[in-house]
């Protein structure tokens, strides 16, 4: 199985690097592996990534902001759904899929403090209106909840309309969840050097 097709400017495959990425400390790379720049350079990528990936599988606990960098990319990969048309002032149909909107939408209510976005459907009610469910988690140290889903609302709505076009017709918060978030103290508690 193919792990990438993607060949470096010696005609070299990354792949063919990556099944020989021990073969230069082993004593047993051939010439090109020990002078090609382009293959020495994909060589300290690959092994910059196998430590990495080996210290996330040592680690039992994912960083916060990794595990956001994660979900981001999850969501990223959503199927292309159904589209919504934009308004436009000229005749001619300009159209934006759901899952994008979603993405933009997710992205703004993530922006308030104490927030995470979760799920988020958008249905078309016409023409440049859609009506948008947004799931939400909600800090702990949240204790201003009301004020904070005030400003998930107005900035939600705010980017429907300045980023895509969309005039929301309704907006639903719902908070499915509710998160602990490490403090500072507790994440610099014993680190080395303290």
């Amino acid at each position: 199985m193919a792990m990438t097709d993607y060949e470096l400017p010696c005609e070299r495959d990354v792949e063919q690097v990556w099944e020989r990425l021990d073969a230069v400390g082993a004593g047993q790379a051939d010439e090109h592996e020990l002078t090609c720049p382009h293959c020495r350079a994909a060589r300290e990528s690959l092994l910059a990534l196998r430590e990495a990936t080996a210290e996330l599988v040592a680690d039992d606990d994912l960083p916060p902001a990794l595990f956001g960098r994660i979900m981001s990319a999850v969501r990223a990969e959503v199927r292309r759904g159904s589209m919504v048309a934009l308004p436009t002032p000229e005749p001619g149909v300009v159209e934006i899929s759901e899952q994008a909107v979603a993405a933009v939408l997710r992205y703004a209510a993530d922006t308030v403090d104490g927030v995470r976005a979760r799920r988020c459907r958008v249905r078309t009610a016409e023409n440049g209106v859609v009506e948008v469910e947004l799931t939400l988690a909600v800090s702990l140290r949240n204790v201003t909840g009301g004020e904070a889903l005030a400003l998930v609302r107005e900035r939600v709505t705010t980017a429907a309309a300045a980023r895509v076009g969309l005039t929301l017709a309704k907006l639903d918060l719902l908070v499915d969840d509710i998160f602990e978030e490490a403090t500072v103290e507790e994440d610099t508690a014993g680190e080395p050097g303290e």
